[in-house]
C-alpha cells in the first residue's frame, strides 16, 4: 500500500484483510497524522518516500520492499468484502498470471448512490511493475485472470479529488499526446467535474485512436455517449450507437445509455421524435435480457433494477399501467427504493 493521512480508513482496511496476507507492506508518502502508527499495530512494515507525482514509481518502491512471491496491492480506502481463500491458493500455485479483482466503488448520479464494478489488476507475482503517474497500469504479458476476490472502494464518493487528478493526467499527457488511455481519463476527470465541453473533446480524441480491444473501451463509449446527452449533441451520439451497435451490443451498459440517449432525444421534439420510442422499450429490454454479467456489466443494475425501473417509467408515461407495475415489481423485489416509491400510487 501507499497511504498519506489514511487514519480514517486504515484501520479498517487492514482489518479486512490482516487474515489473507502474510506480510504487509507500506510505504507512506508523509503521514502527518496517526496512519504510521496505525501501521505498526498490524505489524506491518512501513517505509518513508518522498512523492514524486508518479502513483506508478511508488508502487513499484512498495513493491520492491515485498519478500513474498505474490502482491496483493490495495488502496487505504479499500476492504475487502470476498475472498474465497480455497479458490485463491490453489490458484497462486502457478506464478504464470496476474489476478484481477473486482473493485466496487460508489458514486453518486442523480443525486443518487449507484454501484461501478470493474476488474483490476491487484494480484501481482513478484517482478510485475506498475506504469503510469496516475490510473497506473501492471506491465506484464501474463495473461489476466479474474480471481474471486471482492474488494469495496469508497475514495471517490463525495470527494473531490480533481484538481490533484488533472494536474497529474496534464504532465502525463505532456509526456505521451497520442495515448487514449490518459486521454480517456482525462475525459471522465471533466465529465466528473461537469465541464461537458472539454470531457467531450477529449472522449473524441480518445475514441479515435482506441484499441478496441482495451478493457476500458465499452465504459469509454459508455461515458462519451453520455456526455454528448448532456450537450444535446444527438447526431453524433446516433452515429456511433450505429457503428458501435454490434461490437458491444451485448453490453448492458451500453443498452442502458442507448434508452436514455433515445428518451433525451424524443423529449427534445416529441412531435418530431416520437418513431424513436419504440427504441427506448427495445433497448432496456435487451438490458433485461442480457441480465447482470459480473465484468460485463460497469454500472450495478443495469443489467436487472435498474433497467427495469426505466421500462416502469416509460410504461407509466404511455399510461400502461399494468406493465409499469410489472417492471417496478421487478425492479422493487431488487430493494431499489425509487420503484417501491413509484409502485404506491398505482396499487
Amino acid at each position: 500500500m501507499i497511504v498519506k493521512n489514511e487514519e480514517v480508513h486504515l484501520e479498517d482496511c487492514l482489518d479486512s484483510v490482516k487474515h489473507y496476507v502474510n506480510e504487509i507492506v507500506i510505504v507512506d508518502t508523509g503521514s502527518t497524522d496517526n496512519t504510521i502508527e496505525i501501521a505498526k499495530t498490524y505489524g506491518a512494515k512501513v517505509y518513508g518516500y518522498t512523492w514524486t507525482n508518479d502513483f506508478a514509481d511508488a508502487r513499484n518502491f512498495a513493491l520492491s520492499k515485498s519478500t513474498l512471491d505474490w502482491n496483493l496491492i490495495l488502496d487505504a480506502d479499500e476492504q475487502i468484502t470476498s475472498w474465497d481463500k480455497d479458490k485463491v491458493n490453489s490458484l497462486l500455485k502457478d506464478l504464470n498470471f496476474i489476478g484481477k479483482v473486482d473493485i466496487k466503488s460508489n458514486f453518486l448520479q442523480n443525486n443518487e448512490e449507484r454501484f461501478s464494478q470493474n476488474f483490476i489488476s491487484r494480484l501481482l507475482p513478484k517482478g510485475a511493475s506498475y506504469f503510469g503517474r496516475i490510473h497506473e497500469q501492471v506491465v506484464s504479458d501474463l495473461p489476466r485472470i479474474d480471481l474471486p476476490i471482492e474488494v469495496f472502494h469508497t475514495g471517490y464518493f463525495q470527494t473531490d479529488k480533481s484538481e490533484r487528478n488533472l494536474a497529474i493526467l496534464n504532465e502525463e499527457l505532456t509526456c505521451f499526446p497520442n495515448n487514449s488511455y490518459i486521454l480517456y481519463q482525462l475525459a471522465r476527470q471533466y465529465k466528473t467535474m461537469n465541464l461537458y465541453e472539454d470531457a467531450f473533446n477529449f472522449f473524441r480524441e480518445s475514441f479515435l485512436i482506441a484499441d478496441r480491444s482495451e478493457g476500458y473501451f465499452t465504459d469509454l463509449v459508455v461515458n462519451y455517449i453520455y456526455t454528448l446527452i448532456e450537450l444535446k449533441q444527438y447526431y453524433p451520439g446516433f452515429e456511433i450507437i450505429d457503428q458501435l451497435n454490434v461490437p458491444l451490443g451485448s453490453s448492458p451498459d451500453f443498452q442502458f445509455v442507448c434508452g436514455i440517449f433515445y428518451m433525451n432525444f424524443v423529449l427534445s421534439d416529441v412531435a418530431k421524435n416520437m418513431d424513436f420510442l419504440p427504441l427506448i422499450e427495445r433497448a432496456y429490454l435487451t438490458c433485461l435480457v442480457l441480465g447482470e454479467q459480473k465484468e460485463r456489466e460497469i454500472v450495478v443494475g443495469t443489467g436487472s433494477y435498474l433497467a427495469a425501473y426505466n421500462l416502469g417509467v416509460y410504461y407509466e408515461m404511455l399510461n400502461q399501467k399494468e406493465k409499469a407495475k410489472y417492471y417496478y415489481n421487478i425492479s422493487s423485489a431488487q430493494n431499489y427504493s425509487p420503484a417501491e416509491i413509484r409502485l404506491k400510487p398505482l396499487k
